[in-house]
């Protein structure tokens, strides 16, 4: 993405898809990402235009999902700590390259491969995170189709009126949004384009492609036709994002021409948020005040608006 001249914003919008847990109620929760973002936004290019908060939208499947909202008062001081963060201690980027992470890494990357191991995860968390994928993916009480259709109704205003719209997908949100991409592309026959930024995603893993809408389909239906551009943004050491690389894994898109290009950035990218807990290298606000998410975004935001 190439910067171009600095301009106002009056058709630029963000579409943030959360990935799972239960979250805060819609209004604090998009607050508080949007500061995140506005920080991150700022450390990368402190001339980059701001996004005005109206032009920033939520789109929190995770009340469907749950049908419970998780109280942000726990999270509060960690966010505002993390604020006044301008990086990885050393503390954060040894743990982030611990040997126990680079086993864990080996480890999943084995069960991936063979699935019937899944049952024999040691980490409890990673256990349920696999059980909620799952519940999507079999559209238990057609919770995935209500999902899809509520994400949808988030979007589809925006592109119809002619915005320019870059969706955030973290985590399983990342895989909801690809899916809702390859339903609007062959069930609702959609023509509009968008872009696509994903953070912390799990689109890498063979169990997750296994699942994907279209994935089964003949080659000339299998991927979505909506993407323009899509950016894939992976921390050290976020088991999330197990195959941190989605270029190999999706570059028959751009061989199909549905999408213009696809970059992943990862490697040397650390995610140093902290809560009671300890360093959580997944956490959604940690990716959106990084200042490669923020870069991201600001070239983004920089492009002249499509046919301006």
């Amino acid at each position: 993405m190439i910067i171009g001249t600095a301009m106002s914003l009056p058709e630029k919008h963000i579409l943030y898809i959360p990935g799972k847990n239960p979250k805060p109620p819609h209004d604090l929760h998009k607050m508080q990402l949007w500061r995140c973002l506005g920080e991150g936004l700022r450390r990368a290019d402190p001339t980059a235009m701001a996004l005005p908060y109206a032009q920033f939208h939520l789109a929190d499947w995770n009340h469907l999902f749950y049908e419970t909202a998780k109280d942000i008062s726990a999270d509060l001081p960690w966010i505002d700590q993390l604020l006044h963060t301008h990086g990885p201690s050393p503390e954060d980027i040894h743990q982030a390259n611990s040997w126990r992470l680079k086993l864990a890494f080996v480890l999943y990357n084995l069960i991936d491969i063979a699935q019937f191991l899944i049952p024999l995860v040691p980490d409890p968390k990673v256990r349920d995170s696999v059980q909620e994928t799952r519940r999507y993916f079999r559209n238990d009480g057609g919770i995935a189709f209500r999902i899809r259709s509520y994400i949808k109704s988030q979007l589809l205003p925006l592109l119809d009126a002619g915005k320019q719209v870059l969706v955030i997908g973290h985590s399983l949100g990342s895989i909801i949004a690809y899916d809702t991409f390859w339903e609007m592309t062959w069930n609702d026959r959609y023509p509009g384009k968008l872009d696509f930024l994903t953070i912390g995603s799990p689109l890498g893993m063979r169990y997750v492609q296994r699942y994907l809408l279209g994935w089964q389909s003949p080659l000339r239906e299998r991927y979505p036709a909506v993407i323009h551009d899509w950016i894939n943004v992976s921390a050290v050491g976020d088991l999330t994002s197990l195959d941190q690389r989605l270029h190999d894994d999706f570059h028959e898109m751009l061989e199909q021409h549905r999408l213009s290009s696809l970059e992943d950035h990862c490697c040397d990218i650390y995610n140093f948020f902290h809560n009671h807990e300890g360093l959580n290298v997944h956490r959604s606000y940690g990716y959106l005040i990084n200042p490669a998410t923020g870069r991201i975004v600001a070239e983004w935001l920089h492009q002249p608006v499509a046919g301006a």
